[in-house]
């Protein structure tokens, strides 16, 4: 799960100029929610105890084939270029970071090209000015992404976070991008009646906290909507793909025919939290409802517990004796608070292997809840038994056997199938359709 990971925080934000009151004056009030949710933001930066914060910005000057950064020891940025000469900050570089970045790059054969220039682009200056105004003090790593392949921004954003844990530093990772620029007929790139599809894929995303879904969105939906921000995420999903997911979206709005978005994509403090609180949880909803026949009512909050998931609770004795296990596949709740209690209950009482829990066992019970993403199709060889979970149906889709990953005795993709395939009903050789998922696994 990367609990130990130094990377305490990760988001996106929204880089447009006029945002900035002194910019845009009566116009900024049409951007108030974005304004309010970079508040949100910043306290939550602050509340995660980050020391540094890496932003990656694609108004950088960029390279075709190499990846770039600010290297002065002191960036500076103003708002002259859009009528705003007052407006002026600087903030300290994180010296020993970014050149923890830069080997870690050299070592996976990317670049990082240092750009001296101190005065930053408004990609990287937006953000940083409502970080500071909203009480951000510490220092910053600006990068630019490159012309490479998506697949290569995902590698360096692992090239970071591995940086980020040799240095043990406690950093920040914010992605500033806006998304579709053609949402109306005055948008500044033009209109485009599909692009709106763009942004509804990424949001819907963060609200289902599938953040992978941005990895595979279509390509040709993000040309058409004339993004720019995009591969800034890839390079922080890439930096996060091991962290518990923690996905919120704070706001999105488009008054400008532009989309943007300010997100919580991990979050160590909630993280953290959810590592202790899933299996207490579904504790609390199994003790309840066997001694009392209640079924409790949970407020899922922020995070993790209010997104919308699927999820499998498991119950074993101290011994490691499966004591009932029941799930669900696609998400039939509003949050994942609500599914996960009624799985908990459902695992204790209607697991048809085992007789309900009696009051007795409860003492000797441990838990442990495996969060789903989202099912996608996948052939015989996109399969690994220690990586993904497996869904098999018939061809008619009446039939359907689902095996979670990394399970003991589980070595080989052909044991996977047909262990699904028989929960199912399946007779071997018969014609199925395959779909591969990820878990988030948390135990007691």
């Amino acid at each position: 799960m990367g609990s130990a990971s130094s990377i305490v925080f990760s988001g996106i934000a929204p880089h447009p100029p006029i945002m900035v009151p002194e910019v845009g004056g009566e116009s900024a009030a049409e951007v108030a929610w974005s304004i309010e949710a970079m508040a949100e933001l910043t306290r939550r930066i602050i509340a995660s105890g980050a020391e540094s914060i890496v932003l990656i910005s694609p108004h950088a000057p960029l390279q075709r084939s190499d990846f770039v950064a600010y290297d002065s020891p002191a960036v500076r940025a103003d708002f002259a270029a859009f009528r705003a000469p007052q407006v002026e900050f600087e903030l300290s570089l994180d010296t020993e970071l970014l050149q923890a970045i830069s080997r870690s790059a050299d070592g996976a054969q990317y670049h990082v090209v240092p750009i001296h220039n101190p005065d930053l682009d408004h990609g990287t200056a937006v953000p940083l000015y409502f970080l500071r105004q909203n009480g951000w003090t510490g220092r910053v790593v600006a990068l630019g992404y490159s012309f490479l392949s998506n697949e290569d921004h995902l590698r360096f954003g692992s090239c970071i976070a591995k940086a980020i844990d040799e240095t043990g530093r406690s950093v920040a990772l914010i992605a500033s991008g806006d998304l579709s620029h053609r949402l109306k007929l005055e948008s500044p790139a033009g209109f485009n009646p599909t692009a709106y599809i763009f942004d509804d894929e990424i949001v819907d995303a963060l609200r289902s906290n599938t953040p992978e879904r941005i990895v595979n969105i279509d390509q040709d939906l993000r040309s058409l909507a004339g993004e720019c921000g995009y591969r800034s995420m890839l390079i922080v999903l890439g930096a996060t793909s091991e962290l518990p997911r923690a996905c919120e979206v704070l706001s999105y709005e488009a008054p400008f025919g532009v989309g943007y978005l300010v997100a919580q994509l991990t979050n160590k403090v909630e993280g953290s939290a959810a590592i202790d609180s899933l299996p207490a949880l579904a504790r609390e909803a199994v003790e309840s409802f066997i001694r009392t026949g209640t079924v409790i009512r949970q407020k899922a909050g922020t995070g993790l517990l209010a997104a919308r998931a699927a999820c499998f609770v498991s119950l074993k004795t101290l011994d490691g004796e499966l004591r009932g296990c029941i799930g669900t596949v696609e998400p039939v709740k509003d949050t994942l608070a609500a599914e996960l209690i009624a799985n908990a209950i459902n695992a204790a009482t209607r697991d048809s292997r085992f007789s309900p829990v009696t009051p007795d066992e409860l003492p000797n019970l441990r838990y442990s809840v495996d969060v789903l993403s989202a099912p996608e199709p996948a052939e015989i060889t996109d399969l690994d038994p220690a990586v993904y979970g497996v869904i098999v149906e018939d061809e008619t889709g009446s039939r359907r056997g689902l095996l979670l990953p990394d399970l003991q005795g589980i070595e080989t993709v052909s044991d996977q199938v047909a262990i699904a395939s028989r929960k199912a009903g399946i007779l071997p050789g018969d014609p199925v359709r395959l779909a591969r998922f990820r878990v988030d696994r948390y135990g007691e």
